[in-house]
């Protein structure tokens, strides 16, 4: 027999098994046991969420010839041709791809003869939006006034776009987004029946990301077991199939924000790309980790509800020191309003950049949050200056731009290949330290030993600690098979950064008044 996909092998068959959709269920099996059955349904929601599953099991409900409580008993000829598709009552058109006004002149033509068996003739039109103007006239006349045997059961994502003389004349029923509780039940009573090993952690990330849909949910775990045949379906397993991106690069993304780097986020995002990330999946998940830096500075322990691990949860608690609450609003605002945007959107990445420009940038905002953001940037600059007895002047002097002198760097031969390897010693570097590495500027200390530079306190605090140094020169010495001696700094107030070469950057030849000499 040949293999069939899991949400076709596990598509409902009696309304007892529809999940998430208990006011339609309940009333249409008040209808069936009453007898009071409609003529024409409408059936609205977004993909996934059962409205053709639904109408099949209708479908068979009016026609079986042993109905129990309301349901189908999928035993009756009728219902077995109705599942295998051989019954001449049941019809299912797709209006996507037969939407002209000759598709639905056959339907009329067709509703004036009695079923061949069972009860009622149904008509299933799925996706019914893209029906043509003329299509719509033409069974308009038929769904007003159909003959008692005929049933309509029209489906749409789109209602908005039906002509609302159609929608009058059909029951509606709107299908809501699954809850994400009762995907994760599903997928791992399926695991089990499927004798597939799992954890609870892992169907609950694919629930989160099949978005209301049970459909989407089941294709998603079917990649997970194609790609892991015969073996444990863990969390970490599911976040590689799935190409999700980790919690350090939301944290990496949202700190170039913050300090309005727009190269290093365009280039992350670029990389994201590069490497088969759906940046608008990004948005989302990113939005999600936002959400999650607010609960975080609660101070509750939230480390279920926010469904990451210990690692991770160190990591999110120093990076909600970070950032002021109002900040994160105006975040989780901004990225709302572009997830709702890109839905309709063509140029998708376009869009993104441009907003998180936006997001780096609140001087170009003109919106209430960006400016509270702005002035409260500006009362910490100030504060900074006049901490460390600066002058701070009502308005700025004009000068001269001067061109900038290039500066000798001699570099020498082992932290050149640490700096040509150094993506690969922030990704195998453990956490917390692996994150510290990723917000520093790696720099040269006068003994030309490597020297991390931190402008904030709560970074320089995440690897002050032996054990933490230990780990990053091991890891040094593993990558690139030198020694390599690690300090670390913090810049106090008032002390000009630009001392501080980013070997990184000058190594990539992005910073053009350095000059490097290998040693």
């Amino acid at each position: 027999m040949a293999y069939i996909a899991l949400y076709r092998k596990f598509r409902p068959s009696t309304f007892d098994e529809v999940k998430g959709q208990d006011a339609v269920v309940t009333t249409l099996r008040n209808q069936l046991r009453t007898g009071r059955i409609g003529h024409a349904y409408c059936f609205n929601g977004t993909r996934g969420t059962g409205k053709t599953s639904v109408a099949k099991i209708l479908a068979k409900a009016i026609n079986c010839e042993n109905p129990i409580d309301g349901n189908p008993c999928n035993e009756c000829a009728m219902c077995r041709a109705i599942n295998d598709g051989s019954s001449m009552n049941v019809v299912e058109l797709d209006a996507a791809s037969n939407n002209g006004v000759a598709n639905i002149r056959e339907i009329v033509d067709e509703v004036r003869y009695y079923p061949t068996e069972g009860k009622y003739k149904v008509y299933i039109i799925d996706e019914v939006h893209m029906l043509s103007t003329g299509a719509f006239n033409a069974l308009l006349k038929t769904l007003e006034e159909p003959p008692s045997y005929v049933v309509f059961i029209l489906a749409t994502t789109e209602v908005h776009a039906i002509p609302i003389t159609i929608l009058s004349r059909c029951q509606r029923y709107d299908f809501k987004r699954i809850r994400l509780e009762t995907i994760t039940e599903r997928l791992l009573e399926l695991c089990e029946r499927e004798e597939i090993g799992t954890e609870e952690k892992a169907m609950r990330y694919v629930a989160r990301l099949a978005d209301g849909s049970m459909r989407d949910a089941l294709s998603l775990l079917e990649r997970c077991v194609s790609y892991y045949a015969g073996e444990d379906l863990t969390y970490d397993r599911i976040l590689e199939v799935l190409g999700t991106v980790d919690v350090e690069t939301f944290a990496l993304a949202l700190r170039y924000i913050h300090e309005g780097r727009v190269t290093r986020i365009i280039r992350l995002l670029d990389e994201m790309t590069v490497a088969g990330r759906e940046l608008p999946r990004f948005i989302v998940d990113l939005t999600w980790y936002l959400r999650n830096l607010l609960l975080a500075q609660s101070g509750e322990d939230l480390s279920e509800a926010l469904e990451m691990s210990g690692e991770q949860m160190k990591l999110l608690a120093h990076e909600a020191k970070v950032y002021a609450p109002e900040e994160l609003m105006r975040y989780i605002s901004v990225l709302c309003e572009l997830t709702n945007r890109l839905r309709h959107e063509s140029q998708k990445r376009v869009l993104i950049e441009m907003t998180v420009v936006r997001l780096c940038r609140p001087q170009v905002d003109v919106n209430t949050e960006a400016v509270l953001d702005r002035i409260r940037r500006l009362e910490n600059e100030i504060a900074v200056l006049r901490r460390t007895g600066v002058a701070v002047p009502t308005e700025a002097p004009e000068e001269e731009e001067k061109p900038k002198e290039k500066v000798k760097v001699a570099l020498p031969e082992n932290i050149l290949d640490l700096v040509n390897n150094w993506k690969a010693i922030c990704t195998l570097t453990p956490l917390p330290a692996r994150m510290a590495l990723k917000v520093c500027t790696p720099s040269l200390s006068r003994s030309g030993n490597l020297l991390l530079v931190f402008t904030s306190q709560t970074d320089y605090d995440l690897i002050n600690s032996e054990d933490h140094i230990a780990q990053v020169e091991k890891t040094i010495e593993k990558t690139i098979h030198h020694i390599v001696k690690v300090e670390i700094e913090l810049l106090k107030e008032g002390t000009d950064a630009s001392q501080y070469v980013d070997v990184v950057e000058a190594v990539a030849g992005r910073l053009g008044d350095i000059e490097l000499e290998i040693v």
